[in-house]
């Protein structure tokens, strides 16, 4: 604490506001040695709101001082960087009442271990204060504040706008006389402030006595001359938490569970971006059902690392919203991604508060009353701005509504991409299943004179004892398999998986499908534009006209969905292998209805592929007409 310490009984402690990292080694940094008043940088005219709404934590809220006069400092101009926005009529002031503020994390300090506080900063409408960027405050879990503060200070510069040096002025005035009224004082300033009210209270405390009485003449002089609104308080609108937390809202969330539950609460700016991206998977989970990709372990784990490599390319410690957003968009889909939007926003304690409600923006809010407001911020975090990044988000019930009310149910096509990738995959089935028919007759034998088909290494180390090598041989593959069926779902109930169709091919590199899968006018996407999932599907190629497996009065003997698939692949098929690509071998009752056309069903287990890329296949688009396929593209997302 020495590089603190001005004099004895007062010590000037900087502040980078909204981050979790600084609050909490602040409050740690006051508690190691006691003190009688905590001094913050705020005016008078905010204590009694933001003491109220510190009383009311953890629930999020902001104290606003509005300004008498609607003039603005300059003119909106569009080709201005920020500019106003023509509709704003009032300006004023805020403090943000958020957890993750340090110093309205010392004021909750403060209250708890019952010490007094005391408001430094002079009255005035208008609050000036040059932004700064600072070194990532993440820095001070891994050093002392001390040491971070001192690292920063050869980059501060000295204020070049008057208004702020005559504020530092009487900021260093009302410190020294504060030094009347209590034996120590901790006094907190924005890190940006620091050097220059140290050097203030210096060259103030070095005057002389008349000299004082003249600037304290002056001083009341201009509290007399600076009148100012009162302070009203301010709920904030669970959508726009956002914008007033110098963290996300779930970090922010996690801060103050780990603080009710006395948890460990070391690097949770990072750490808890884990527990995000989990809370994000169990609700896309929740809302997709079967249709959600397979989140696991091993894709969050590379995701971080690449929202790490992003990070340090950007300079910084902590990522940006807009870096995970983006990495979770590339590497998961937009689905998921709207899912860890939603999460990251989410604030668990927000409880009502018996102020009215505004909504927050960048520098705006909109407040009850006065309408659009622009305001700013008492307590600055890091510089933000607005950055797009395209994500294809579900439509309202309403338009739902209305496209599956305009649906044609005679005008019905597929989307070509998904075509040609579920055609790639039964290629890689129907390979599988050729490489295993037969395997059976494979044989080994004692090498001669030709290694045949490789070395059969498990036969050789059985016959170590003489000497001999043994080789493999197994036979050529005959025949070919026009008909696969495919079975995603191991138990499937006839009541979720409504839809059963026949669809025959395009073009000759397609197959004549037929699949039983969920309602696609659950899921409509678009106008024209609707989602289903495959419970199970079979594919006949060469494509050829087949009546509908699902009104054939000839597959009626069987009983389930799955049976009626396989009958039905039986019957149509030219070939006397069936390949069947599900994830158990065939029961008794499928080879029972295989060997009643004489047919032999060859099982590929489903494990041999990747469960992402199983899942991705099973989802496919239904759209209304041919010409929708035009638009389609804008609505077609990936889960």
């Amino acid at each position: 604490m020495a590089i603190f310490d001005f004099k004895p009984g007062l010590r000037v402690v900087p502040v980078v506001h909204g981050s979790g990292s600084y609050a909490k080694a602040l409050t740690q940094t006051l508690l190691q040695e006691p003190f009688e008043c905590l001094a913050v940088p705020l005016p008078r005219s905010f204590a009694s709101g933001v003491l109220a709404g510190v009383e009311k934590l953890p629930a999020v809220s902001a104290v606003v001082q509005l300004a008498e006069s609607a003039t603005f400092p300059f003119d909106a101009d569009e080709s201005t960087p920020n500019a106003i926005d023509a509709t704003v009529r009032s300006r004023g002031t805020y403090v943000p009442i958020d957890p993750c503020q340090a110093v309205i994390a010392a004021i909750r300090m403060a209250i708890s271990e019952r010490l007094a506080i005391e408001w430094i900063e002079p009255e005035s409408e208008e609050f000036v204060l040059e932004a700064m960027v600072f070194p990532d405050a993440y820095a001070v879990e891994h050093t002392t504040l001390e040491r971070y503060c001192a690292a920063v200070l050869p980059a501060i510069a000295r204020p070049s706008d008057a208004s702020h040096s005559v504020r530092l002025q009487k900021v260093a005035r009302q410190l020294l006389q504060l030094q009347d009224r209590y034996i120590s004082i901790v006094c907190l300033c924005n890190l940006q402030d620091w050097p220059w009210l140290r050097e203030e209270l210096a060259r103030q405390d070095a005057l002389t006595d008349k000299a004082n009485s003249q600037a304290e003449l002056a001083m009341e002089s201009w509290r007399a001359e600076a009148p100012v609104l009162e302070s009203q308080n301010y709920a904030i609108d669970p959508r726009t938490h956002l914008f007033i937390q110098g963290e996300l809202p779930f970090i922010t969330g996690l801060y103050e569970r780990a603080r009710a539950q006395w948890d460990d609460d070391a690097r949770l700016s990072t750490e808890g971006l884990k527990e995000l991206f989990i809370s994000a998977r169990s609700s896309y989970r929740t809302d997709l059902g079967n249709r959600a990709r397979q989140i696991t372990p091993l894709l969050i784990s590379q995701c971080l690392k690449y929202i790490r490599n992003q990070t340090l390319l950007e300079r910084r410690m902590t990522p940006s919203f807009y870096t995970i957003v983006r990495a979770a968009q590339q590497m998961m889909g937009d689905t998921y991604t709207i899912h860890l939007v939603n999460a990251a926003k989410e604030y668990p304690y927000d409880d009502e508060l018996p102020w009215p409600m505004m909504k927050m923006g960048i520098d705006q809010a909109d407040l009850p009353d006065e309408g659009l407001t622009q305001l700013q911020s008492r307590l600055p975090g890091p510089p933000v701005e607005w950055r797009n990044l395209e994500l294809n988000r579900p439509g309202n019930k309403l338009d739902k509504k209305s496209w599956s009310s305009r649906w044609n149910p005679y005008h019905q096509c597929s989307w070509p991409e998904e075509d040609t990738r579920i055609e790639s995959f039964r290629n890689r089935v129907v390979e599988r299943a050729q490489s295993m028919i037969g395997a059976d007759l494979a044989r080994t034998e004692k090498f001669t004179t030709s290694i045949m088909d490789g070395l059969d290494l498990r036969e050789t180390l059985r016959h170590w004892y003489d000497g001999s090598l043994y080789v493999k041989i197994l036979p050529p593959s005959i025949g070919h398999l026009d008909a696969t069926v495919m079975l995603f779902d191991p138990e499937p109930d006839p009541r979720e998986y409504g839809w059963r169709a026949t669809w025959f091919a395009e073009h000759i590199d397609e197959s004549t499908l037929a699949f039983f899968a969920t309602p696609f006018t659950k899921e409509m996407l678009g106008p024209g534009v609707a989602v289903s999932t495959y419970g199970g599907a079979m594919f006949l190629y060469p494509p050829r006209p087949i009546e509908d497996i699902w009104s054939d009065p000839r597959l009626d003997y069987a009983d389930t969905l799955e049976q009626r698939l396989v009958a039905a692949a039986c019957m149509h098929s030219q070939s006397r292998q069936i390949a069947v690509l599900s994830h158990t071998a065939p029961g008794l009752v499928l080879k029972h209805i295989a060997k009643r056309y004489h047919r032999k069903l060859v099982h590929v287990p489903l494990s041999h592929f990747a469960d992402s890329v199983v899942q991705q296949l099973r989802m496919f688009h239904v759209l209304n007409g041919k010409h929708v396929r035009s638009y389609a593209a804008h609505f077609i997302r990936k889960a």
